[in-house]
């Protein structure tokens, strides 16, 4: 057939890259080799449009081992000779095509980008974004999700550990499904991602078979969703959950035998992007047989063989003369392993069928960093903007009785329990390294054997970066270390997931720009580098791109468990106290946007110094058993934090505060109860203990307020009966269940 620039497109690609193409190999390419740059090329595998923003984000000092973006997933020191494994990534797309298994591949998936580094997955989290949860499609997408992502964790072996769920109407059509894994190794003995630099050495396949599921989706995940998206995508990739499992354990075991040069994940892009980064991270190249691939179809052309994005496959460079050794192990675990090819010296990837040359491409013309092309795009402030510039606080009417609003509050699905959705996954499987359920603001897991404890968090309110999207960015990483410290841990990495809109359109790259340089300056200041991660373009509907949603999941270490922190109060008579100042903000508030229907406003309160300040001195008073109990101030605002105290122990609160009065400038009512500035903890002491805290914040320039005690179960609000504890606890576990009956 004759390749044409109308091929190239048809195939994703623009005309000027076809050229680039063409200029790279000094002949026009054959179709194999041109759907080979079809899917290394694209968003998903290049970071085309992305890579020069992401190149400013902090990516070295600190714990880090590893280089940001050099391996499968991010190296961090945890002392006592390991390292904590950790990267979160998106299966956006595929999920909103079939929600099941588009969930469960992206938790197999993140799995082996962990295990192929030779560390042992021990948690999962998740953040997911749905679009209104009373509508049909939502709860269908809902439900396909969480059965996904249950169903592969439970069977695979790894606790389901923590996460956040949102839904907002922009969801409705792109949900946002982005899924995190953390893993332990001895630091010394990471696998890396490459090829080595030996010709000769055996280039061999593992796990399951090869089919026609998923070929094309990494260019498929850079492209925007439409009502005819379902015609155009092959077969979702399918998981198995057990060959995983299985597939896991064999990589560990051959890892021991000293056997192993290099190991790489087949994921997007299938055998292709494995073999084109392998090659070009060593400067070598692989000769590889595509007809000795195992396949579970009959008849697949090179091109498939190359694309299938089939799960549950590794690539493995082993050392010549030891095959019998890594043959001996899959053959325990009963997985298949057939060597495909050989590194050769001479950069280039050669794939051949039943001996005929089907393609022939320089692995580093391929790949991100090499000759993949990198774009600068035009971006500009978006156009609504001009409503949040328009909004007043004077425009909104402040409350005049706050217990129905707080009751409101609670049963709204973005803050209500989501008990439905955790308790189908199982939070305690593989307990060898388990977390105690306790509640607390970060998600805490006993890594048995390192003599530490790791805190994780999943975090953004994209309502805030599509409010400002710099500020936005800033405080997706602010709150994710403010819950690593209100848990008793120091923060020390992050991995991002990035997701956005088209990049083409210059509104949605002001966003992605800003969020970015927003996300950095924070992480520079919490001193929290960028390990690694993932960006997913192309979140559209009809109507037009998502909320810019840069997902930030961060680790933080307990050197030592006893400085576990949990959010609930421990015993009445204990006093509790709000770190950190009030403000007269309502802003980007669950309480403006969904019970005021404001859409338009600016993003809530935020000092990135104050933070810190903040976070710092809540640390000390951690680590010096001070206080009984840290929680943070987030979404409902300080309503709805006391109540999240108190529903764990059953225990309520006795609150009297006029805010005017004790606030140096006036602050609404609704604005002290249930805005959503900044940098607020709500921390629960032994009485004996406040008079000395409060003198150790005034010392340390933190501002502090006694706002009540705890009660034995009772609510009392200035003077108003707010009934039991129970009674709210009961509203807030069931608002989401009784929504999606």
């Amino acid at each position: 057939m004759e390749i044409t620039a109308k091929t190239a497109q048809q195939l994703r690609l623009t005309e000027d890259e076809f050229e680039l193409i063409k200029q790279k190999l000094g002949r026009t390419p054959n179709f194999t080799e041109l759907c080979a740059f079809s899917g290394m090329w694209s968003e998903h595998c290049s970071y085309k449009n992305s890579i020069k923003w992401l190149k400013t984000l902090p990516r070295d000092g600190g714990r880090m081992l590893v280089a940001a973006g050099e391996e499968n997933a991010g190296l961090m020191d945890m002392g006592n000779g390991f390292g904590v494994v950790f990267k979160i990534e998106s299966h956006n797309h595929p999920s909103a095509i079939e929600p099941f298994q588009g969930a469960a591949t992206g938790v197999g998936g993140i799995q082996r980008d962990i295990f192929t580094m030779g560390a042992r997955p021990i948690a999962s989290l998740n953040s997911l974004r749905f679009g209104n949860i009373t509508d049909k499609k939502t709860q269908r997408l809902l439900s396909g999700v969480v059965h996904g992502i249950g169903h592969y964790g439970n069977c695979f072996g790894v606790p389901t550990v923590g996460g956040e769920v949102y839904f907002e109407d922009c969801y409705h059509t792109n949900p946002l499904v982005n899924a995190m894994s953390i893993g332990i190794m001895e630091a010394g003995k990471m696998v890396s991602a490459t090829a080595g630099v030996k010709k000769g050495n055996p280039v061999f396949f593992v796990g399951s078979a090869t089919g026609k599921d998923g070929i094309g989706g990494a260019s498929f995940a850079s492209a925007d969703i439409t009502a005819e998206s379902t015609e155009e995508l092959p077969a979702v990739q399918v998981g198995d959950p057990f060959q995983e499992k299985k597939l896991l354990e064999a990589c560990l075991e051959v890892i021991e035998t000293g056997a192993v040069i290099g190991m790489q994940d087949m994921g997007a892009a299938g055998i292709i992007c494995s073999t084109a980064e392998m090659s070009a991270k060593s400067g070598a190249g692989m000769r590889i047989d595509l007809d000795k691939v195992p396949t579970r179809q009959k008849n697949m052309k090179a091109w498939e063989l190359l694309l299938s994005e089939s799960q549950e496959r590794m690539l493995v460079v082993v050392e010549r003369g030891k095959e019998a050794a890594v043959l001996k192990v899959f053959d325990k675990w009963d997985l298949s392993c057939s060597e495909i090819g050989e590194v050769t010296d001479d950069g280039l990837l050669k794939f051949y069928m039943h001996g005929q040359l089907e393609a022939e491409i320089p692995a580093w013309e391929l790949v991100l960093g090499g000759g993949a092309p990198q774009y600068t795009r035009e971006y500009k402030e978006p156009a609504y903007f001009s409503k949040i510039h328009a909004f007043e606080l004077d425009s909104i009417a402040d409350v005049t009785e706050l217990k129905p609003v707080a009751e409101a509050l609670i049963q709204l699905p973005n803050i209500a329990s989501k008990r439905w959705i955790y308790t189908q996954y199982d939070s305690m499987v593989g307990a060898a390294n388990a977390s105690t359920n306790a509640p607390s603001d970060a998600s805490i897991i006993l890594a048995k054997g390192t003599g530490k404890a790791l805190a994780i968090t999943v975090d953004c309110n994209s309502k805030y970066v599509f409010a400002d999207p710099y500020k936005g960015g800033m405080i997706a990483v602010a709150e994710a270390a403010r819950n690593i410290v209100c848990s008793g841990g120091e923060p020390i990495g992050v991995t991002n997931c990035l997701n956005f809109g088209n990049p083409y359109d210059p509104e949605v790259y002001y966003q992605f720009v800003k969020a970015v340089t927003g996300m950095g300056d924070a992480c520079r200041k919490f001193k929290t580098p960028v390990t690694g991660g993932n960006v997913s373009f192309y979140n559209q509907n009809p109507d037009g791109p998502v909320y810019p949603t840069p997902t930030i999941g961060m680790v933080g270490i307990l050197d030592d468990f006893s400085d576990r922190m949990t959010l609930h109060f421990k015993e009445a008579g204990d006093v509790i106290l709000l770190v950190g100042k009030q403000q007269n903000d309502i802003a980007s508030s669950e309480y403006l946007h969904k019970l005021k229907k404001t859409e338009y406003s600016p993003a809530p309160y935020f000092d990135l110094d104050e933070e810190l300040a903040v976070q710092q001195f809540v640390a000390g008073l951690i680590k010096e058993k001070r206080i009984k109990s840290a929680h943070d101030i987030s979404e409902g605002g300080l309503a709805v934090t006391l109540l999240e105290s108190g529903f764990y122990s059953d225990l309520g609160f006795y609150i009297s505060v006029n805010p005017i009065q004790t606030a140096k400038s006036a602050v609404r009512k609704d604005a002290y109860w249930f805005g959503e500035a900044q940098g607020r903890i709500v921390v629960s002491v032994s009485e004996e203990e406040v008079e000395k805290l409060i003198l150790t914040a005034k010392e340390a320039g933190i501002t502090i307020t006694e706002l009540g005690t705890v009660s034995k179960g009772h609510i009392t609000v200035n003077g108003e009966d707010w009934g039991s504890i129970q009674e709210w606890k009961e509203k807030y576990d069931t608002a989401i269940e009784k929504l999606i009956q």
